[in-house]
């Protein structure tokens, strides 16, 4: 991949992240409030707390669960841009060179799923502490400073990881296999239905437009066809990965100090969880995140490939 070409899809990454970013960021919020282990004494409805507390003439926080919905934004903004920027990058760049080198009999979508993996391995060392201090800072109680205003909840949560006994950078680092072990087969789900969804809609158009219609794409239809492909395969790929996403959260906000497991193993918090709740614990949020991707997949792919389609031109 050419420089010039590099800068671009750098570029294209980078927007559609930020994008994505600022508008699913709330729904990110609500989820791992759900998927924490302290759901039922914080955040569950007034309803379900009067049930558990009414006796006792304790009020609970008045949808705390919809509070602070942007907590934690400051960090991932930081870091998403970067790590959008590391995995398109690696992956445009990975999947040409493997294209090239591995036999013409090995399948393409093994081809996408190798590529995307590297690319996933590259872009959760950037990622990874950003997402532990945004997970802690989503479900701290927001306080206020001396003079009213309110403080900063990802400066706090980085504060509670700085006064770990374990030091700060092996606390931020701590959830980089639980985020690779989520994020490695989602994308290796991802990618390879995405590329066939999407090439198949555009031979259908084609052979229904006719010979040189690739050249008439437009940037609405380029983006239409890429977000309905990145929705349909990123909401089936969230699903099914929805326990390592669990798993994930438990150990992230382990990190912060809020929640203690009996160990740091993901096998060992899977079996935490089943114990709380069963098998249905594995899937807690798995509806909001299935609908989260399929928007989220599909705004972010489907604006980058605007993107990187409009620069190119440029």
């Amino acid at each position: 991949m050419g420089d010039s070409a590099a800068h671009q899809v750098l570029i294209a990454g980078s927007i559609a992240a930020f994008t994505v970013d600022l508008l699913v960021y709330p729904l990110d919020t609500i989820k791992t409030r759900i998927q924490s282990q302290d759901y039922q004494d914080v955040y569950a409805s007034q309803k379900q707390h009067s049930a558990i507390k009414g006796t006792l003439g304790i009020q609970p926080p008045k949808a705390a669960l919809f509070r602070g919905l942007y907590q934690g934004i400051g960090s991932v903004i930081f870091a998403t841009l970067p790590a959008a920027g590391v995995f398109f990058y690696t992956y445009e760049s990975s999947k040409s060179f493997l294209s090239k080198t591995l036999p013409t009999s090995i399948p393409t979508p093994f081809t996408h799923s190798l590529a995307s993996a590297g690319a996933e391995l590259a872009s959760c060392l950037v990622l990874t502490p950003a997402e532990v201090i945004k997970q802690n800072a989503q479900v701290l109680q927001r306080s206020t400073t001396s003079d009213g205003k309110p403080k900063s909840t990802s400066l706090e949560a980085l504060n509670m990881l700085r006064h770990s006994p374990d030091g700060v950078w092996r606390r931020l680092f701590s959830g980089y296999t639980a985020l690779v072990a989520r994020n490695l087969p989602f994308t290796a789900l991802q990618f390879p239905l995405f590329e066939r969804v999407r090439r198949r809609i555009w031979e259908v158009r084609d052979r229904n437009r006719g010979k040189g219609s690739e050249q008439e794409r437009s940037l609405v239809e380029t983006g239409f066809v890429t977000g309905l492909s990145a929705a349909v395969s990123g909401s089936l790929a969230a699903f099914v990965t929805t326990p390592t996403d669990v798993v994930k959260t438990r150990m992230m906000l382990a990190a912060g100090g809020k929640q203690q497991p009996e160990s740091t193993s993901g096998f060992q918090v899977a079996k935490e969880i089943v114990r709380e709740r069963g098998i249905r614990g594995l899937f807690r949020g798995g509806a909001l995140r299935t609908a989260w991707a399929a928007f989220g997949s599909g705004l972010y792919l489907g604006s980058y490939e605007v993107a990187k389609v409009w620069l190119k031109k440029e």
